[in-house]
């Protein structure tokens, strides 16, 4: 039995749905017509499945029917075959980051004393956020867990240059907006808006004295939702990487 003369069409048409749905549910919150997690645990996967079956069908179209297929029904499921499979990648990573990591979404490089926001807090309470006062010693122990490497910054630097090496990197950050600085307590604060759901993430450095030298603490944690995917631990590690790499 052979496959219709549609069929070729059909896996590329099911992969235009899937990357419709995916550029969909972003916008969607964006724009006010649903709430974030509609998009990201409902659109999201339903995004997956289809390319899923654009994938399995555009493999078997071709597995089943390619010596009588015409060079352009070829190049249709070829199309289709990636453009599928790139589909089918995005939420499968996003639902693997989530399985890996624990639901956290604030971590500190003190575990014991964390910086404290203040100047984002009106911001917060306006997106009626998540609270910032209290971490309890569970989310202490999952953070280590899960993000051993995660810890303060050390420098022989005094506490004043410290700090203005502190805010020069941070005023220098992709897509960070610095809201405040206070060198007379050491304080920065900043936050970050998601490229694609426009979540912000908000940020608070603390530069004091160790000895001779100084301690950079940070703690980036998100406004809105449960796990943060990883993203606040890769933003401090990113930070860090880059002022280490500016005061040596």
């Amino acid at each position: 039995m052979h496959l219709p003369k549609i069929a070729p069409a059909a896996p590329l048409a099911l992969s235009g749905i899937a990357l419709a749905l995916l550029i969909v549910a972003p916008f969607g919150s964006r724009f006010g017509w649903w709430q974030y997690g509609f998009g990201l645990y409902r659109l999201m996967p339903a995004s997956g499945l289809l390319a899923a079956a654009a994938f399995i069908l555009s493999l078997l179209i071709l597995v089943r029917e390619r010596r009588q297929l015409a060079a352009r029904s070829i190049a249709l499921l070829a199309v289709a075959l990636v453009l599928s499979a790139a589909l089918v990648y995005v939420p499968w990573r996003y639902a693997y980051i989530r399985r890996t990591l624990p639901a956290i979404h604030d971590i500190t490089t003190d575990l014991d004393h964390p910086p404290t926001f203040s100047a984002v807090l009106s911001a917060r309470a306006a997106e009626r956020a998540n609270r910032v006062d209290d971490r309890s010693p569970e989310l202490a122990q999952q953070q280590k867990a899960a993000y051993p490497d995660v810890g303060p910054l050390v420098t022989p630097l005094p506490v004043g240059r410290a700090f203005n090496e502190a805010l020069l990197v941070a005023r220098s950050m992709p897509g960070w907006t610095v809201v405040a600085s206070d060198a007379g307590t050491g304080r920065i604060e900043a936050f970050e808006q998601s490229r694609w759901f426009r979540f912000n993430d908000d940020v608070v450095i603390r530069v004091t004295s160790d000895g001779a030298g100084s301690r950079i603490d940070m703690r980036s944690t998100s406004r809105q939702g449960v796990s943060d995917y990883g993203v606040n631990a890769a933003r401090i590690r990113e930070y860090f990487k880059v002022l280490r790499r500016r005061i040596g």
